[in-house]
């Protein structure tokens, strides 16, 4: 029988930790595939001392898929002390992202995604959305400007009262072949669960997506945000969000999962500091 192969889309750490990891113990052929925006926190830092793409998101999937010893699983997941600096100004760097980071200075990008691979023995693959330096920028409903995945995600420097009308690269971008070939070959693909702007919809950015979406005869599933997010998605509805992500993929979805269960007052109180 043959082995199907899902391929799953998003940032942050809800797609490798409710997605790729729990699909690990099946047998699956799977593949994660995250945009390259982060630019908050060590990866930031990182990228802009030396002009690498971001490992953040990456390395979590790669952890997440991971089948290596222990030890190797707590040393990628090992953070520097924050009495430690290995950047100017910065201070708590993720192992792997120094990991990352200096394999992509030394060998390039794809050499070093090789050997992330054969280090933690991952079972599928991790893969980027686009191998090109690129800024996420949203448009705003009263059409000023935010750059910036951090700034759109958690920054304190615009209207969190208008919601983004769109979200787009700067400068433009191609899709990363390979993942674009993984993604046609797909039986299955999974978008999310994650911040929909974020973390979803900026996967699909770079040229090529939407025609690889198109061509896929994968089954579409969109797992949808549970919450709405002040400056982002406000107000939106289950249908809002399904009809914005097929305008960012180019197809149809297939299927939708959504939750049905009002969360308790207690993890409400949470949310809203959280996100407001």
């Amino acid at each position: 029988m043959k082995i199907k192969k899902i391929v799953c889309f998003g940032g942050g750490s809800t797609v490798p930790k409710l997605i790729l990891e729990p699909l690990k113990e099946f047998d699956l052929e799977l593949v994660g595939i995250t945009s390259m925006v982060d630019d908050g926190g060590s990866t930031g830092a990182l990228r802009k001392e030396f002009n690498v793409l971001p490992a953040g998101d990456i390395r979590r999937h790669l952890l997440a898929l991971s089948e290596a010893e222990e030890w190797k699983k707590n040393l990628w997941n090992f953070r520097f002390a924050k009495c430690i600096e290995l950047s100017p100004g910065h201070f708590g760097h993720s192992f792997a992202n120094v990991f990352i980071s200096g394999l992509e200075v030394n060998y390039g990008f794809e050499k070093a995604l090789e050997i992330y691979h054969q280090f933690l023995k991952v079972k599928g693959k991790a893969l980027p959305a686009t191998l090109d330096k690129v800024q996420l920028i949203a448009e705003l409903e009263d059409g000023k400007l935010v750059e910036g995945e951090d700034e759109i995600d958690v920054g304190k420097n615009h209207d969190r009262t208008k919601k983004i009308k769109r979200v787009f690269l700067k400068p433009e971008a191609k899709a990363y072949e390979k993942a674009l070939k993984e993604t046609k070959k797909a039986d299955f693909i999974i978008i999310g669960p994650g911040d929909f702007y974020s973390s979803l919809a900026c996967c699909f950015l770079a040229q090529g997506w939407k025609e690889a979406m198109r061509e896929s005869e994968a089954k579409k599933i969109f797992i949808c945000p549970a919450l709405t997010k002040l400056g982002e998605t406000q107000n939106y509805s289950i249908k809002n969000f399904c009809e914005k992500i097929e305008e960012y993929i180019g197809s149809s979805l297939d299927f939708i999962i959504f939750n049905t269960k009002f969360p308790s007052r207690e993890r409400l109180e949470k949310y809203r500091e959280e996100f407001m």
